[in-house]
């Protein structure tokens, strides 16, 4: 019982405080309408490709001739354009200086093919084109050695769409929204580790410790109690960020919602660990609020709170904003539960090293 009520004490104190309660939940979803607005292109994954120039010269027989101008004329509905050479015109350096995509000579010996490395998308959808056309000549003319009659058929018969968009990506990817709407809850609940550096301290502030430590309760019920309360208030808070991203600004959560408040729990715990665990290591409320603040700033930065980072590996992991931001999408778009349990288990795991050195700490000095 004393332990719920001290709990709830610390909820009302923390509730009393209005503008920190406020600034928890209207920080966040400033930050989340102005960057998921201001850089939805950066998350735009949609690559545009322009038509397409091509210059081309025949030296061929008619019937290689004409077999070429009508794939020519077909490779128009895919976005490429065949203009002929002009007499006053250098097809390679037409190329080289990026005035066309490429340049195709037709021979009787086959088709020679000029391109440019810096057009290399362009110039490999040309390639294969003509990779396709030559492969379908080719057997038309083997045809018409054994079928004279059937080359028209066969070359009727074979499809124009030499270009297909194929996805290798799932489809499930987070817009600036969606995006912005995890790593500024998970940066605003790291942030609560700088209130829970006073959580102790402030006791002690405020000159109330020893009266806590003279009353018939016991230190560790004093030392839940106000952890719980301190919990409870910033999952309040992380529920209505959450609430308020998904209805208002069409954030995705996926699925899982529990499971999602499951993980954002775990790291209030470690958050709040680690505020205390601070508190106790340092001697005065500056030196705690600055190493947490330069902890805090370093692991925004790192862990892609404002920017998204593209491995995910390496230095960046050292950051708890890493592993919580990339939990969280593995969960939303790929539902992958194995990944949101190690995230758990690692902030659990920090929470129990940081309670531990904080308890080590209490136990050593007189009061709390």
């Amino acid at each position: 019982m004393n332990i719920i009520a001290i709990a709830l004490k610390e909820m009302k104190s923390d509730l009393r405080d209005k503008r920190a309660f406020i600034f928890m939940i209207l920080f966040p979803l400033a930050l989340v309408l102005i960057l998921g607005t201001a850089l939805s292109q950066a998350f735009n994954n949609d690559m545009t490709i322009d038509d397409s120039y091509v210059l081309y010269k025949i030296d061929t027989s008619n019937e290689q001739s004409a077999a070429f101008k009508q794939f020519a004329a077909n490779a128009e509905k895919s976005g490429i354009h065949f203009k002929a050479l002009k007499k006053d015109q250098d097809g390679k350096k037409e190329v080289k200086e990026q005035r066309y995509t490429a340049y195709v000579e037709v021979k009787d010996g086959g088709i020679d093919l000029y391109g440019n490395e810096e057009n290399s998308i362009e110039f490999n959808m040309v390639q294969g084109m003509l990779s396709t056309f030559v492969d379908k000549y080719n057997v038309a003319m083997e045809v018409a050695k054994v079928n004279p009659q059937q080359v028209e058929n066969l070359l009727r018969a074979s499809k124009h769409d030499y270009i297909q968009e194929t996805s290798l990506h799932s489809q499930k990817q987070p817009n600036s929204i969606d995006y912005y709407a995890i790593s500024m809850t998970t940066m605003i609940v790291l942030y609560g580790s700088i209130s829970a550096s006073y959580l102790i301290r402030g006791e002690r502030m405020r000159n109330t410790a020893n009266r806590l430590v003279a009353a018939p309760i016991k230190t560790a019920e004093i030392f839940v109690g106000k952890i719980l309360g301190t919990v409870l208030v910033h999952t309040i808070c992380v529920l209505v960020v959450i609430m308020s991203t998904k209805y208002f600004f069409d954030a995705n959560w996926g699925d899982h919602l529990l499971l999602v408040l499951v993980m954002l729990v775990s790291q209030i715990l470690f958050a709040i660990s680690f505020g205390l665990g601070v508190s106790y290591l340092t001697k005065t409320e500056a030196a705690s609020r600055a190493i947490i603040m330069v902890v805090i700033q370093v692991s925004c930065i790192v862990g892609g709170t404002y920017f998204q980072n593209g491995s995910g590996e390496g230095f960046v992991n050292v950051s708890p904003l890493t592993w919580m931001n990339n939990g969280l999408i593995k969960l939303i778009y790929t539902n992958d539960i194995g990944a949101s349990l190690s995230v758990i288990g690692l902030n659990v795991g920090f929470s129990i090293l940081f309670l531990g050195t904080a308890i080590v700490l209490l136990r050593k000095r007189e009061g709390l």
